[in-house]
């Protein structure tokens, strides 16, 4: 009986060394850019790592003498650091849980079809527009002890929060960068959300109410977890702006009733107290910290969030 030699399909091989060459094209363009880039990142923060390695004196300019480590190790075993963080990771989970929330509860509202949705989510970018200084000044005034709008409110409905220095008091004042960062930044979550929204096609919705699902059942067994993917992009953008946060607490409090962010003690220690050498440590644990944090995010909460649309869909 005559055998018959099946000779092996070129396709793959074919499509695999089109893949290849693809990719070497792509490395090939973008390799310029991807140089500069790292170029643009690596030098000032090699030079940030140059600087905590050293001690430089506050008399002399330019002298200095190489410790290694040091600056590293006393900012580590000084008490200030750790508060720093605390508080840093403290108002980071609490402005990202009320943006991540509220910023759900406003993709949905303007997701729905009604006269004029066009305007109102121009309107409601607008604090995400404000620059975040002007925003700070804003919060400030309205929290004035008898001037600000805050205090004359409760005052006069008298609720309580009236008489208080809600900036001058440990608590009220964190709670007031807490609400200016939700209240600017809440829209660039709703609008990551709103994204995710669209992508959900109707027909799910449809098959979801012919089976006679309810409005909640519908968006607890449906919207939540196609909109998975948004939620987490959302939170990690969200997450990693929050632990860099500086802006808000400078204006607003310098600092002070525990409200020093970890970005604020570094440039306390480097700027105001000229120590660059211990300032130059913090602001590498800083970057430190917020890397490792957005790895985990990554890692365990994000993964691949295409791989995760497509496995909720």
């Amino acid at each position: 009986m005559a055998t018959r030699t099946i000779s092996p399909s070129r396709g793959p091989a074919k499509t695999s060394g089109r893949d290849r060459a693809e990719r070497k094209l792509a490395f090939r363009m973008t390799a310029p850019s991807l140089v500069i880039m790292a170029l643009v990142a690596a030098v000032p923060i090699g030079y940030a790592i140059w600087l905590s390695l050293n001690q430089y004196s506050v008399r002399t300019a330019g002298l200095s003498r190489f410790v290694g480590l040091e600056n590293y190790i006393n900012a580590l075993a000084s008490r200030e650091w750790w508060a720093a963080f605390g508080q840093t990771f403290l108002f980071a989970g609490l402005s990202v849980t009320l943006e991540l929330i509220l910023g759900t509860a406003m993709a949905l509202l303007l997701n729905l079809a009604f006269k004029g949705r066009a305007v109102l989510r121009t309107v409601v970018l607008l604090p995400y527009a404000i620059i975040t200084v002007v925003s700070a000044i804003t919060w400030q005034t309205m929290f004035q002890p008898n001037m600000g709008l805050v205090t004359n409110v409760l005052s006069t409905l008298g609720l309580p929060g009236g008489d208080v220095v809600w900036l001058g008091e440990h608590g009220y004042a964190m709670a007031v960068i807490v609400m200016a960062d939700v209240w600017k930044t809440t829209p660039f979550a709703a609008l990551i959300i709103l994204a995710g929204l669209q992508v959900i096609s109707a027909e799910t919705y449809e098959a979801a109410e012919l089976d006679g699902a309810s409005k909640w059942q519908t968006f607890v067994n449906i919207t939540l977890p196609l909109l998975r993917p948004a939620i987490v992009l959302a939170a990690i953008f969200r997450t990693m702006d929050a632990l860099r946060v500086f802006d808000l607490p400078f204006v607003l409090t310098r600092g002070a009733n525990g409200t020093e962010s970890m970005s604020m003690l570094a440039y306390t220690q480097l700027r105001e107290n000229r120590l660059v050498g211990e300032g130059s440590a913090l602001s590498i644990l800083t970057f430190l910290t917020v890397m490792v944090v957005s790895v985990i995010y990554v890692r365990f909460a994000g993964g691949n969030i295409r791989d995760v649309a497509k496995e909720e869909q």
